[in-house]
């Protein structure tokens, strides 16, 4: 891939960038995260990002396995759990459309690291959102 093949991902990645703040999916949080990285450590979002998939995922897949149980024990959800207490059904339902909602934001965020990696290995550089 030549230079004009990196200015196209390049602005690619960030109308993608502007989109996914337009729809909600990233917030100032994310900007902070993204100025930390730089020439020496191009990869610092995917790694971030990545800790936040296997954390998450790890927290719905502990909160599935507490809701399938026939005791629901509800202090080990923990705070952020709270709002899920009612009939098991109901915290399964609402489980549910978290893990949905986790997987957009999933396949959200994999695409944008993928179009960084894609600008880097078309020899450009990450622009800032």
């Amino acid at each position: 891939m030549g230079s004009g093949a990196a200015a196209q991902l390049q602005k690619e990645l960030v109308d993608y960038t502007a989109s996914l703040f337009d729809e909600g999916f990233l917030n100032d949080q994310f900007t902070q995260i993204h100025s930390l990285q730089d020439e020496s450590n191009p990869e610092f979002v995917a790694e971030v990002v990545n800790v936040f998939f296997k954390d998450s995922q790890r927290l719905l897949d502990e909160t599935e396995k507490l809701l399938s149980q026939e005791s629901v024990d509800y202090h080990k959800l923990g705070a952020n759990m709270h709002q899920l207490k009612g009939s098991s059904s109901r915290c399964k339902r609402s489980l549910q459309l978290v893990r949905n909602e986790y997987l957009i934001v999933k396949a959200k965020l994999e695409n944008f690291i993928k179009l960084e990696q894609q600008i880097v290995a078309a020899g450009g550089s990450i622009p800032k959102c």
